[in-house]
């Protein structure tokens, strides 16, 4: 540890040759001005003794890269697929612009294969995002289509390391090879869950931490179902952001609900003596089950969580609530009618769900109507409904909003792009309409967004 600073095991511990290297995952985490993803089939061993095939990553040779970038500087990411289908690439959580949205025939074409494109934005927030297709998206995602995203703050608010975990299940067999992707009888409730746990890919791993150290842990949950309880412990730590935006006070962080979709950044103290172990947990009715660990290493650095600098608060408008424009939505079963649309970005072949008894036609060319038109700088309440028994989290593309309330449970002031909603819960939440475009709006379990539960909201001037 000596002489190595801890702006240094922020951005890579490995390219410093500190012994709290994270793999190939931390290495290749660096900052720089561009970043190339190459979509890719890719073969990787999850279970002892076999190896998973017919996976996709965006790096031929190793599972998804973690993107890190710098807020208000200028990035370009150059996206080439190698995979035998078309995709797009979306940046869950990034208020960009909407032709950089990435989703097919909203914002641009699908790169069909052999096809490249280039992204171009500057993210005006920091915080922890990721990204993922937006075609064929149940397919892609579910056989590794997920990576982290990190748009630093324009300071280093003081941690030893930063460790983002790219937090996921696979559906596999005992022989370590995919099994059926969903079932129908689940995407028409609360989705299909997989059968191994992952974190950056790997069952339960272990990462070595500096002893007595400030340690951020980034937590994205990149699945493509599972809502959880997770929690940190045999350690102080607090959660002190939720979905890239930092909370006014810090939270528990032995109890966290999270969705697909959403994230959590937890400041971790680690224990003094070498060898203790931080353990990060699924919280289960049949008992817990650890995720990954982090072992404390080295002469103990004695350091205390009040030394951390509060995170900046992005840059979100606020909304005018007494002057808010009140929007009605209502998230249920699909009526009888019809079926989806065929579409060179798939389709699981069902509609089970709607948003204001429509379903989602599927990702085709169109023309399709907005689910409801805002005027650009607005404020709007959005009264989400859920007529279901099964939990939706909803995510709203290229604007965050604010939690307001719920009729099931008090909520935080967190400001958010994706929110849970519960079983037979209203929530209400507000927004600016700052972003011109037409935004992708839908739940993300994915079996639901792709058999109805999805749509659109267009922001004009």
């Amino acid at each position: 540890m000596v002489g190595v600073s801890r702006r240094e095991l922020l951005i890579g511990s490995a390219a410093t040759g500190s012994a709290f290297a994270v793999g190939g995952l931390a290495a290749r985490a660096a900052n720089a001005a561009n970043h190339e993803l190459v979509m890719s089939a890719y073969d990787h061993s999850f279970l002892p003794g076999t190896v998973t095939q017919n996976m996709m990553s965006f790096l031929p040779d190793g599972p998804p890269p973690v993107l890190r970038m710098k807020r208000g500087e200028k990035t370009a990411i150059d996206v080439k697929n190698h995979l035998d289908e078309a995709s797009v690439v979306h940046w869950h959580g990034l208020r960009i612009a909407n032709a950089m949205d990435g989703v097919p025939y909203l914002t641009q074409h699908p790169i069909e294969a052999g096809q490249s494109y280039r992204y171009e934005f500057t993210p005006p927030d920091a915080g922890t995002f990721w990204y993922h297709p937006h075609c064929n998206t149940l397919e892609q995602m579910a056989r590794g289509l997920t990576g982290v995203l990190i748009v630093d703050e324009d300071e280093d608010p003081g941690f030893d390391l930063d460790l983002p975990l790219n937090i996921r299940d696979f559906r596999l067999g005992g022989d370590g090879q995919f099994i059926e992707l969903f079932k129908a009888r689940n995407a028409a409730r609360g989705g299909t869950y997989g059968t191994v746990s992952t974190v950056n890919w790997d069952v339960n791993p272990v990462y070595e931490v500096p002893a007595g150290g400030l340690v951020r842990l980034r937590l994205a949950i990149t699945d493509v179902t599972r809502v959880g309880t997770f929690g940190v412990e045999d350690a102080e730590a607090q959660v002190i952001a939720l979905d890239s935006n930092p909370l006014p006070h810090s939270m528990p962080a032995d109890t966290i609900l999270l969705s697909p979709g959403q994230r959590a950044d937890v400041a971790v103290r680690v224990p003094d003596d070498e060898g203790q172990e931080v353990t990060l947990l699924l919280r289960r009715p049949n008992g817990d089950k650890s995720l990954a660990r982090f072992r404390a290493i080295g002469p103990s650095a004695r350091r205390s969580l009040t030394e951390l600098k509060p995170l900046p608060v992005n840059p979100v408008p606020m909304p005018d609530l007494a002057n808010a424009e009140v929007i009605d939505f209502v998230f249920g079963w699909s009526p009888e009618g019809d079926a989806p649309q065929a579409s060179i970005c798939g389709s699981l072949g069902y509609t089970f769900w709607s948003i204001n008894r429509e379903a989602w036609p599927g990702d085709v060319p169109g023309p399709l109507d907005p689910l409801a038109r805002m005027k650009l700088g607005k404020s709007y309440i959005l009264r989400l409904r859920n007529e279901s028994p099964n939990d939706h989290p909803i995510h709203l593309h290229g604007v965050s909003f604010k939690l307001l309330r719920s009729n099931k449970r008090r909520l935080p002031p967190l400001v958010t792009d994706t929110a849970l909603l519960l079983e037979e819960e209203t929530l209400e939440v507000a927004l600016v309409a700052d972003n011109p475009g037409d935004w992708a709006f839908h739940c993300h379990v994915i079996e639901h967004q792709k058999t109805g539960l999805a749509g659109f909201l267009r922001i004009e001037s």
